[in-house]
């Protein structure tokens, strides 16, 4: 399967909030003296975002609310909503509950939409909460025939080049991320979230804005991850048309079939020694030292 094109329409409104903000706590560190200090520590922002389709609320997720168009764009996707050069407009308005992002589809689709309304209200690290019945949660994915072939230090190289590429991570310890990385450029972008699942959404909408967006898409790399992987972390990559997934956690039962059935190279427990390749493992070139877009 083709990776689906990545074209975006109009991206409006200017509504942000920080990503993380200093809270004051009170430290206290066992030693002799044994007293408590003042202190501050950044957190990051978790609040209410929801998804408006053509004035119609469609899903509310807790995520943290920064590169919410990119989430939003992701999300239509990876959700099977539109593509999103189906997309027309997207604006991003603060409210007083929390956050809305405003998405305009082309007429058609947003008639199709209106047809398949999916409520979702889902706390963070929930990427299935609200789907009406267990047909919707285990839907088919698309099958990736995308050919890639990557040696496996660069798979060591492509996860250590995530680590310092992850200013809210580094400021808070408290978040996810989801990069995106080629063969031939190394490390594209990174997205950062509370929640797995939105740092994988605001990933794929990001690559919809990147300069060569469809030379990205074309010459398929891997989604890297600093989470566990389950199942709709596999659909949503599939969903991109992404290959290949490498991750520092090890996935679940589900998604090792997942990812089997949808043609992606699984490859889990990514540390400095090794990792371990789940599914799919001829796209790893194992005894090469170098390795590129097929």
């Amino acid at each position: 399967m083709s990776a689906p094109s990545l074209a975006l329409g109009t991206a409006s409104g200017t509504a942000a909030r920080p990503a993380y903000e200093p809270m004051p706590v009170r430290v206290w560190r066992s030693g002799p003296e044994g007293e408590a200090s003042a202190a501050d520590r950044n957190l990051p922002d978790e609040t209410p975002v929801a998804i408006l389709y053509d004035g119609a609320t469609y899903a509310v997720m807790m995520a943290t609310p920064c590169d919410l168009t990119d989430f939003a764009v992701g999300f239509t996707l990876t959700e099977g909503v539109a593509r999103p050069d189906q997309i027309e407009e997207v604006e991003v308005a603060a409210h007083p509950l929390g956050m809305q992002v405003r998405v305009w589809l082309a007429p058609a689709q947003a008639e199709a939409v209106r047809h398949r309304a999916r409520r979702l209200a889902g706390p963070v690290g929930c990427g299935l909460c609200g789907v009406e019945s267990l047909t919707e949660a285990a839907r088919p994915v698309p099958r990736v025939e995308t050919p890639l072939s990557v040696a496996p230090g660069r798979i060591l190289e492509a996860m250590a080049a995530l680590a310092p590429n992850q200013p809210v991570h580094m400021a808070t310890r408290s978040t996810h991320a989801a990069g995106f990385w080629l063969p031939q450029r190394g490390l594209v972008t990174v997205r950062e979230d509370v929640g797995r699942h939105n740092a994988l959404d605001k990933l794929i909408g990001a690559l919809a804005s990147v300069p060569g967006g469809d030379a990205v898409a074309e010459c398929a790399g891997a989604v890297l991850l600093t989470s566990r992987v389950s199942v709709e972390m596999v659909q949503k990559t599939a969903a991109a048309g992404i290959p290949m997934i490498v991750a520092v956690s090890a996935p679940t039962t589900l998604a090792v079939d997942a990812a089997e059935r949808a043609g992606v190279t699984l490859v889990a427990v990514a540390r400095r020694d090794g990792f371990e390749v789940f599914t799919h493992p001829h796209r790893i070139a194992f005894g090469e030292a170098q390795a590129a877009c097929a």
